[in-house]
């Protein structure tokens, strides 16, 4: 299968890598071509518009930073959809809003193409091994056709429903990691203007009912003093954005969502919408007069276990 890969930033370049590693035939595409050059050193294909991209490929990749620029990429004048056909199969990777892909699929069903949206989640590090995981959203019959594309990226793999469904539930989790990351930093501030040592506290609370994903990675870049987790405050802000419109919409009168949003909205207006997210503890480091730092952590995540075949985990099951 010929695979096109549009938008090679901190996630989407690793999937492409892992793409052109496990033999696949790629096409890629983004504004930056100096973000493609160690893939087309590797054998990939540079194209000169997203048209380009679904005219010379079997499957489509969009991995975007947002709505709008998905819908740029899709709709604009040398844009995928005018270079999609019948038989084709779009492939939205990016974190979107839910009603957005769905109105894209519809466009791509026009042409006779087939649309899923398949987000990722488990970080960069997971990314770059092919170990992360990836929902799906969309037919089954579609997801079965691109699973095989799909199982060269990400380990555990889960259909979530129709096209949609995976947006929706990595919004959610999304929203339960910026969670998490707020409440581990009061957590570790608690502990040590409590007289705790913070390498002993995040162990505790490594190998105890407290522990988390986020715990275990972001932790550990905070103590380090790096912050570095490859993912910046303008994206928590879009994707909490996200969350917050769906419980808007169902009319769910949330309290934790509006306040974890605030205190990410008032970080990237402080520190500067690339900043790293785990920089979120700063306004508590300098309220407390404190520095959340203990020697011994990396500065950067790395993923060392062996990549593997990826494999769709079945609701109520194992993978498979």
């Amino acid at each position: 299968m010929r695979v096109g890969f549009i938008g090679l930033g901190n996630v989407g370049g690793k999937l492409a890598g892992s793409l052109l590693r496990n033999g696949f035939e790629l096409t890629v595409r983004d504004l930056d071509v100096g973000v493609a050059q160690p893939l087309l050193s590797l054998g990939a294909k540079w194209a000169d518009s997203p048209a380009v991209v679904a005219g010379e490929s079997d499957l489509v990749i969009t991995c975007l930073p947002s709505p709008a620029i998905s819908a740029g990429v899709m709709e604009a004048a040398d844009g995928v959809l005018v270079g999609l056909s019948a038989g084709k199969i779009w492939v939205e990777m990016s974190t979107t809003d839910e009603s957005e892909v769905r109105r894209l699929g519809d466009k791509v069903r026009s042409l006779g193409g087939a649309p899923m949206d398949c987000p990722v989640s488990g970080g960069c590090h997971r990314a770059a091994t092919g170990n992360i995981s990836i929902f799906a959203g969309g037919e089954r019959e579609t997801f079965e056709r691109v699973l095989p594309v799909l199982a060269a990226m990400g380990r555990q793999i889960l259909h979530t429903g129709p096209l949609g469904s995976a947006s929706v539930l990595k919004v959610v989790t999304n929203y339960l990691a910026s969670v998490h990351l707020v409440a581990l930093g009061e957590a570790m501030m608690t502990a040590k203007k409590s007289g705790l040592d913070l390498a002993t506290t995040y162990e505790g609370i490594r190998i105890s009912s407290g522990n988390s994903f986020v715990h275990e990675t972001e932790s550990q870049v905070i103590l380090n003093g790096s912050r570095n987790i490859n993912f910046t405050m303008d994206l928590v802000v879009k994707d909490m954005g996200l969350f917050q419109d769906l419980a808007d919409r169902a009319t769910i009168p949330l309290e934790v969502s509006p306040r974890v949003l605030q205190l990410f909205m008032q970080a990237k207006s402080r520190l500067g919408e690339r900043a790293w997210s785990p920089n979120i503890v700063m306004a508590l480091e300098e309220a407390c007069g404190e520095r959340l730092w203990a020697p011994g952590f990396p500065s950067e995540i790395v993923d060392n276990e062996p990549e593997s075949v990826g494999r769709e985990v079945r609701v109520g099951g194992s993978a498979q």
